[in-house]
């Protein structure tokens, strides 16, 4: 399986849940030179950046063992650009999906507040 492929369907499957779950798709891939942001979503009271992590069967770890304190750091560096250019007065928050396949079955684990500004 091509893991680039999984991660983008991985992308897919986490927007339309977040939409079923009442969140409007601000932007999705926001790029600035500190990284990337997969999916930023909003809801009445949140500004949510949201990471997505897809693995496969014979993934090592957890999805979200992946979103170390590295990634974590440069996911809050580009939200400051995106809140820099685009304004919002809503409460900032970092997500995680998780997309993990499973006996070949796709199981979804949003983790709310998977992060937090230190």
């Amino acid at each position: 399986m091509n893991i680039g492929l999984f991660g983008l369907e991985g992308e897919d499957k986490a927007a339309k849940y977040l939409k079923k779950q009442g969140y409007k798709i601000t932007a999705k891939n926001f790029q600035s030179r500190f990284g990337e942001i997969d999916i930023i979503a909003e809801n009445e009271e949140y500004i949510v950046f949201v990471e997505v992590k897809a693995r496969g069967e014979k993934s090592i770890a957890e999805p979200k063992e992946f979103v170390d304190i590295r990634k974590q750091r440069k996911i809050i560096k580009t939200a400051e650009v995106y809140l820099a250019e685009k304004f919002s007065e809503k409460q900032p928050r970092f997500d995680v999906v998780e997309i993990k396949k499973e006996k070949g079955k796709t199981n979804l684990n949003h983790i709310i507040n998977a992060f937090e500004v230190e």
